[in-house]
């Protein structure tokens, strides 16, 4: 078995900057559900990443502990996955469960389309996803109950970009792509299940690109909060 290395929870000067003060962080709010920090709780393995930490009050750390091949590589704060040679993702053995108002908001800069930011590996077909299917660039939100499709009007998936996805109460679905809804809002109802980065469903549709961040809020959405995600986000 390949050993998980040193923790590392250190932060960048970026991270620093925004971590000052009174400037909002994640868990100010009491929905937070998983928070995959950037620059923070990486287990390293070498240079790659055996385990990220939610740096959340719960317990959903990501890992990849005994197939180095899987690990996505790390350098400065920022995970690299490359699946050219193996779908490389991080896991938890819990499930994120997602039923009902939830704000989820990640950064990313992908290197290629029709891939994976984060789902379950172990029910069907439950995932964020980056689609482009013919030049249309759409982002893909798909859980138990269906699919929505929010389709860019301009632009690209491919972009150094933060997204924030977010259900109310009444299960209308919004996806922001750099402070901006893609789309207007659409239906979806259902449960959303997460316990992979990187990947669903048994290595599928694997991530090539690299993340810096990753928040999940549970039971709650607003303005505000949408808000301050990508205002954070914006920021890394």
């Amino acid at each position: 078995m390949i050993g998980l290395g040193a923790s590392m929870t250190s932060s960048s000067s970026t991270a620093a900057v925004l971590d000052s003060g009174a400037v909002w962080l994640p868990s100010d709010e009491s929905s937070l559900e998983a928070w995959y920090r950037f620059n923070t709780g990486i287990t390293l393995n070498g240079s790659d990443v055996s385990a990220w930490a939610d740096s959340s009050s719960n317990t959903f750390a990501m890992r990849q502990p005994t197939d180095a091949g899987e690990q996505p590589a790390f350098s400065a704060g920022v995970l690299t996955f490359d699946p050219s040679s193996d779908p490389q993702n991080l896991q938890s053995s819990s499930t994120i469960t997602l039923n009902g108002a939830f704000v989820v908001g990640f950064k990313i800069n992908p290197a290629a389309s029709n891939v994976v930011v984060m789902g379950s590996n172990s029910v069907n077909n439950e995932m964020f996803k980056l689609l482009d299917n013919t030049s249309t660039e759409k982002i893909r939100v798909k859980n138990d109950s269906g699919v929505v499709d929010f389709q860019l009007s301009s632009g690209t998936v491919l972009d150094d970009a933060y997204w924030v996805i977010s259900r109310d109460g009444s299960n209308n679905v919004t996806a922001f792509k750099d402070g901006s809804a893609v789309a207007a809002s659409q239906i979806l109802s259902g449960t959303f299940d997460i316990n992979a980065l990187g990947v669903r469903n048994t290595d599928t549709n694997p991530y090539n690109g690299t993340m810096k961040e990753v928040v999940i809020f549970k039971g709650a959405t607003s303005t505000a909060l949408i808000n301050n995600v990508s205002s954070r986000l914006s920021g890394l």
